[in-house]
């Protein structure tokens, strides 16, 4: 009997499961439809959302069409827009497509050696708030449920582990929790209750597991990432206590992307690979 004949062509799902992106559209998309679900959010939030699909995934093939031809790219710019609608509140839907053009435009047009350098979702929602003044950021409109830091936090870890990524997090997270519990709880002598309250911000999970541990825009070396990381919870810590600007990691994250440049210039190392798990050179967008 000829075994042969009856294998199963394995090429599908090996690309689906070595590519990080379809991890991160699970983790962002299943969070989305959970806090819709667990809120009372009016229906013009759903035409929203809708537009920020699809705008993203319109610029992103227009901008593609006229460049690299890359169409595969799409995963990534439906990543962005699941960032976008968690994360960016407007009083007027054309901000939305204002700040999709934003996201996605800056991964074409403002790149060094190949990668470009600001997170799309980070840039177009800070971007949007600072140009237009017609959007902001909510950090408590997802609550803040210990239900939250579980399922987010299940999710976000098999994202940050298939991008490499659980130094930056950890890192990140672990750094801007102490400073918080050494500062409010053991020298200001706070409830336990309120520094939980900080910390399983959905906004604040969205960040650690989303938005800095993007792989494309955070430096290529483990020391060069955790430097980054420390940097960024420090500012972040200080801002949020001293100045209560409670959505301070987003727009801390902006200004210093442009460190990630200096870093990998420091500390050498391989440019991530969306599909690097088979070996892929391909570069995607």
């Amino acid at each position: 009997m000829n075994t042969k004949a009856i294998e199963l062509p394995k090429t599908s799902t090996l690309s689906l499961l070595s590519d990080a992106r379809h991890f991160q559209i699970l983790f962002l998309g299943s969070f989305l439809v959970m806090v819709l679900f667990a809120n009372d959010f009016p229906k013009e939030y759903l035409v929203q959302i809708g537009i920020t699909i699809t705008s993203c995934l319109f610029f992103q093939l227009v901008f593609t069409h006229f460049t690299n031809k890359n169409y595969s790219s799409w995963k990534s710019a439906l990543i962005t827009s699941l960032g976008l609608c968690l994360l960016l509140k407007v009083d007027a839907l054309e901000w939305v497509l204002f700040a999709t053009f934003i996201a996605i435009g800056s991964k074409f047009l403002i790149k060094y050696n190949g990668k470009h350098i600001f997170n799309p979702a980070n840039i177009g929602v800070v971007g949007t708030i600072l140009l237009t003044h017609h959007a902001w950021i909510s950090p408590g409109q997802w609550g803040s449920n210990i239900i939250y830091l579980f399922i987010v936090g299940s999710l976000g870890f098999l994202v940050i582990k298939k991008v490499s990524r659980i130094d930056i997090a950890l890192t990140f997270i672990g750094t801007f929790g102490s400073l918080l519990f050494i500062r409010n709880i053991l020298y200001l002598g706070w409830p336990i209750d309120f520094w939980l309250h900080q910390m399983t911000n959905g906004t604040l999970m969205l960040f650690t597991f989303f938005m800095i541990t993007d792989p494309m825009t955070t430096p290529n070396n483990k020391k060069g990432r955790i430097v980054f990381a420390l940097i960024l919870a420090i500012t972040a810590f200080y801002l949020t206590t001293f100045n209560h600007f409670y959505a301070a990691p987003v727009w801390v994250l902006l200004f210093m992307s442009p460190l990630t440049i200096v870093f990998d210039r420091i500390w050498k190392d391989r440019k991530f690979s969306w599909q690097n798990s088979v070996g892929s050179n391909q570069k995607h967008k």
